[in-house]
C-alpha cells in the first residue's frame, strides 16, 4: 500500500512484554501503510529492549506511569509536551482510559482505538472489537492499524526481532557459556502468577532426561524467577545454567535465539521466543491458547484441557492445580525430543 503522505505516529505500547511482541505485526503494517512515517512508540520502561528489536520503529519514549496509576496532571504535562513535536496520528493499543489520556492531551489529530473504558471523547476514531471474529490479541492489534473503512479477514503476519549479532557474541563470552552442545532453554517463570506455573518438581525431571541425551540446559527469566531456577537445579542434582536475573532483556534475546528448544510458560518470554523462531514448548494451565498463542511455526502447545480451564486465574480457585499438576514430564519431555530432532542439522554459530 502507497503512502498517504509523511506522518509521524505515535504508538501507544501495551504495558506486558508478551503484548509488545503481539503487537510488532501491526507496526510492520502500520510502516507498509506509511513507509516515509517515522514510528514513536511509548512503553513502559521494562519494554524498551524489546521494541527496539523491532526495525519498524524508530523510537522509543518511556511511559513513566505504573500500573494503575492515573496522574492526571503529569499525564496532561506529558501530553501537552508531546503535543509540540507534530505528531500526526496515534495507535492506542491498550483498552484503558489512561492510555488515551496522553494522545488526547497531545491533541493529535487521529486517536484510533477500541471503544475501551470511557474512552469516547478521548479517542475520535472509534473501532467496536468484535472479540468472537478477532479472538486473538495480535489479530486485535492488527486491525487498528488498518482505516476503519477496509473490510478485513485478519490474518497477522508473525511478530519478528531482530538479533544483533555483536551482542550476541559478547553475552556468550559474557555469561561464559558452550555453544558445543544444543541447547534447551528453559523458562521456568510467569509473571501472572502461580496458575501459569508448571510445578517446578516436574520441571527438574525434564532437565535431567535432556542431559542424559547429552543436552545442555540454561534457564530464562527475570530476578523474581532466580529462586524457581535455582529450586529446579537443586531438585534435579544441579543441573544446567541459570541466567535468571543476569541478563538485561535484550541479552536475554539474544541468548534465546541460541536454543535448540525452548520449554516455556505462557509468558513474555515465550512471545519472545516465538518471534525469534525458535521451536517451543509451551505449557498452558490457567490460561488459553485461543487468545494468546505462540505465534511460531514450531511449536507444540501442551494442555490437559480439564473442565475446570482456561480459569484466567493467578492462583487455581479450586486449590488443587491439576491443570498443571497432572501435566506429566514425561509427555512435555516427548514434545522437547520431537523439536530438537527437527533443529539439530542447524548450527547454532550460523545465530552469533
Amino acid at each position: 500500500m502507497s503512502s498517504v503522505g509523511r506522518e509521524k505516529i505515535l504508538v501507544i505500547a501495551p504495558s506486558w512484554i508478551g503484548d509488545c511482541v503481539m503487537a510488532q505485526p501491526s507496526l510492520a503494517l502500520l510502516r507498509q501503510q506509511y513507509p516515509d512515517a517515522t514510528i514513536h512508540v511509548f512503553a513502559p520502561k521494562w519494554s524498551l529492549p524489546v521494541l527496539k528489536r523491532m526495525p519498524e520503529v524508530d523510537e522509543v519514549l518511556e511511559n513513566p506511569f505504573g500500573h494503575g496509576e492515573l496522574k492526571l496532571l503529569k499525564r496532561m504535562r506529558l501530553g501537552r509536551m508531546l503535543g509540540k513535536q507534530g505528531f500526526t496520528r496515534a495507535l492506542i493499543l491498550p483498552n484503558s482510559m489512561k492510555s488515551a489520556l496522553v494522545p488526547y492531551f497531545a491533541k493529535i489529530p487521529i486517536r484510533t482505538g477500541f471503544v475501551g473504558e470511557m474512552r469516547y471523547h478521548l479517542i475520535n476514531d472509534i473501532r467496536v472489537l468484535n472479540e468472537v471474529k478477532l479472538p486473538k490479541m495480535v489479530d486485535r492489534y492488527t486491525s487498528l492499524s488498518y482505516p476503519a473503512t477496509q473490510s478485513l479477514s485478519i490474518n497477522s503476519p508473525m511478530p519478528v526481532l531482530t538479533v544483533d549479532s555483536q551482542s550476541q557474541v559478547a553475552s556468550v563470552e559474557k555469561f561464559s557459556l558452550n555453544l558445543e552442545r544444543p541447547i534447551v532453554s528453559i523458562c521456568p517463570g510467569a509473571e501472572y502468577g502461580i496458575a501459569k506455573r508448571w510445578p517446578v518438581k516436574h520441571f527438574a525431571q525434564v532437565v535431567k532426561q535432556c542431559v542424559a541425551k547429552g543436552w545442555q540446559v540454561w534457564y530464562f527469566g527475570s530476578h523474581k524467577d532466580a529462586p524457581i531456577a535455582q529450586e529446579i537445579i537443586e531438585l534435579s542434582g544441579g543441573l544446567g545454567i541459570s541466567l535468571c536475573g543476569k541478563t538485561k532483556l535484550d541479552e536475554a534475546v539474544d541468548l534465546l535465539a541460541l536454543s535448540n528448544v525452548v520449554l516455556c510458560n505462557d509468558s513474555g518470554l515465550m512471545h519472545i521466543a516465538a518471534a525469534l523462531q525458535r521451536p517451543i514448548v509451551v505449557i498452558y494451565g490457567s490460561s488459553s491458547s485461543d487468545h494468546t498463542p505462540p505465534l511460531s511455526e514450531c511449536v507444540e502447545i501442551l494442555s490437559l484441557n480439564l473442565e475446570c480451564s482456561p480459569c484466567f486465574e493467578r492462583e487455581c480457585p479450586l486449590g488443587h492445580m491439576r491443570c498443571l499438576e497432572d501435566l506429566s514430564y514425561e509427555l512435555v519431555f516427548d514434545a522437547i525430543n520431537k523439536l530438537i530432532n527437527n533443529s539439530l542439522p542447524e548450527n547454532n554459530l550460523n545465530n552469533v
